[in-house]
């Protein structure tokens, strides 16, 4: 029946299943990590093609768990790669594409009092295969925290007032930059994606989203520890767009290998304190639209989006 022609002939961008959960093995330098992961997959639709065969899906992700995963580790990229492929083969639809996004536990160790912790971040692989060739992308989603540089702003200023009002005089510029101002914070999630052929550490990823905020954040904090991840916020802070720059920036400085056509996207959400609503901040691009801007401050006449470049 999905062979079939549909009483409605008009292709479809995507048609598939989202949401399936799997244990999948990911491979990590010489070690390889048993996650939890979820996993989205779509195929192109040809406009005389009613449905595509929707038991195949977990099937294949099935096949390709034990044939691949379960007897040899994979990047999370390269697992996604080679279920699009698969499905591709087997569904023989014009295009597929799969995500994954898998919970990865990371051991670290407190700023101050050095004690282990155990944090979560989202490892994320897409691929897009069409039969002749696949666009692969790996990603991550890590938290942080922003402190707001306008409320301190505003609070450096009223500061100011009351210091010189109470005859601090000369010393009150020298206060202010000694004593960590008070500002409302912001949690933040930082998405960083990189599309390329090259060898990309998602670790390394990691460290640039966590460092593109005010400060990190730990699951556990002794006292000398949130003293210095508070500190350490309102001595950096940062807008919500202050974030996706620094990220990009630090992405195209820590990886000059990457081709002017492999793609970077960085996105920040950052949750209000003393608002009802939260912001958002975006920027994607293939490599050579990003460096024209920042080396040479050429505007790039469009962004390209991942769809695009996945498609291209």
């Amino acid at each position: 029946m999905q062979a079939s022609a549909p009483p409605v002939q008009l292709a479809l961008s995507r048609a598939g299943v989202t949401g399936v959960h799997k244990a999948i093995r990911i491979r990590h330098g010489e070690h390889e990590i048993l996650m939890a992961a979820e996993l989205d997959c779509t195929v192109d639709l040809a406009r005389d093609q009613k449905g595509v065969h929707m038991s195949r899906f977990p099937e294949l992700f099935d096949e390709a768990i034990e044939e691949v995963v379960l007897g040899q580790g994979l990047h999370v990229e390269a697992l996604a790669e080679r279920i699009a492929t698969q499905i591709v083969e087997r569904q023989k639809a014009l295009r597929a594409e799969v995500r994954i996004v898998a919970g990865w536990p990371q051991r670290r160790r407190t700023p101050v009092t050095g004690l282990q912790t155990q944090e979560m971040v989202s490892l994320i692989g897409i691929a897009a295969a069409n039969g002749a060739r696949v666009r692969r992308v790996v990603g991550v989603e890590a938290t942080g925290i922003n402190a707001c540089p306008c409320a301190q702003d505003l609070v450096r200023g009223k500061a100011s007032e009351r210091l010189a009002a109470a005859g601090f005089g000369e010393d009150v510029e020298r206060i202010l930059d000694l004593v960590p101002l008070a500002t409302h914070n912001q949690r933040g999630r930082g998405t960083l994606f990189v599309g390329t052929e090259q060898a990309v550490n998602a670790e390394d990823l990691v460290d640039i989203v966590e460092r593109s905020m005010s400060s990190p954040v730990y699951e556990l904090l002794k006292r000398p520890d949130e003293l210095f991840v508070v500190e350490h916020a309102h001595l950096q802070p940062r807008f919500v767009e202050d974030s996706v720059r620094v990220a990009l920036k630090e992405t195209l400085e820590s990886y000059p290998e990457l081709g002017d056509g492999d793609f970077v996207q960085s996105r920040q959400v950052n949750l209000e304190t003393i608002h009802t609503h939260d912001v958002v901040a975006e920027r994607y691009g293939t490599v050579g639209e990003l460096r024209g801007e920042l080396d040479r401050g050429e505007r790039p006449a469009r962004h390209t989006n991942l769809q695009e470049w996945l498609a291209s």
